[in-house]
């Protein structure tokens, strides 16, 4: 990669990093919808004149009965799991249990007809990422650190990240990134403007919260967004991929070095095993 190629890639280790970090401070003062409305909405307003400017959200429009469906699995659904998870989990649990998500990919191409998941190096990985989920599931739950429910919440979320994408490529394949992500994020923000506005605070919210929020919006879902598909055409979807490894390590390291969270014996022990297993089960094999 030029080094262009690797700036961009280490940025947007950061930017899909720290989400983690900015919702658990931001989930302190306003409500789990109300922080999905507020990340939506500011992501949409900023990716839809961008869209505009490029000519690709007419594209994005007329493939809206497939951009719905992948607004639900992709963002509803997954962004309101993840930040109600984080009134109870700590951020770089949850970003490690995000980085199962290769793993779920995995097991959705295989369902698709992709024959190579079934390499045995591949393989490996599934069961090694397995063992490394299932330990640190287990550790956590039964240590108390964390409850069941909202390690649950986010494995959900990880599947439907994995799923969207797919589908949503193999429906609008021609059509931008950035402009289907546009309507996505407008979707989301209608659906959660009721609960939103219900849930809205009756009195003022330290400036930490309000900050986490406003940089949920515009770096880590407006500007990665961005990143992510320049990035994607600069070096193929393959080798960006490999982000999501970058994003764990960030997400663990930042949640310790500026929240104080507390690097767990179920971390420990999961980190390395969940992110060798993904690294495995997401390799295509050059060979069969």
């Amino acid at each position: 990669m030029s080094r262009r190629s690797w700036s961009l890639f280490l940025l947007l280790g950061v930017l899909w990093g720290i989400p983690y970090l900015l919702i658990r401070v931001a989930v302190r003062d306003f409500s789990p919808a109300l922080v999905v409305f507020a990340r939506v909405l500011i992501g949409a307003a900023i990716l839809i004149p961008i869209s505009i400017h490029r000519k690709s959200l007419k594209s994005a429009l007329q493939g809206f009965k497939y951009v719905l469906p992948y607004a639900v699995i992709e963002m509803v659904g997954p962004w309101y799991l993840i930040t109600k998870a984080e009134t109870n989990l700590s951020s770089g649990l949850t970003g490690l249990l995000i980085a199962t998500v290769p793993i779920w990919s995995t097991i959705f191409a295989s369902m698709t007809g992709d024959k190579t998941v079934w390499h045995h190096k591949r393989l490996v990985g599934i069961i090694i990422g397995f063992i490394g989920l299932f330990a640190l599931v287990g550790i956590e739950s039964l240590s108390g650190t964390s409850a069941l429910w909202a390690i649950i919440y986010v494995l959900l979320a990880a599947v439907g990240y994995a799923f969207a994408p797919n589908m949503i490529t193999k429906k609008l394949p021609k059509v931008s990134g950035i402009a289907i992500n546009a309507v996505a994020m407008a979707i989301t923000a209608i659906v959660y403007l009721p609960f939103a506005l219900a849930q809205w605070p009756r009195e003022p919210v330290p400036i930490s919260s309000l900050l986490a929020v406003i940089a949920l919006g515009v770096l880590c879902t407006a500007f990665a967004f961005v990143v992510f598909f320049d990035v994607m055409a600069d070096i193929g979807p393959a080798r960006t991929s490999l982000v999501t490894y970058l994003n764990t390590a960030f997400a663990v390291v930042l949640g310790v070095i500026i929240l104080s969270e507390p690097l767990t014996l179920g971390i420990a022990i999961g980190l390395p095993m969940v992110l060798l297993g993904s690294y495995l089960a997401s390799r295509k094999p050059t060979h069969s």
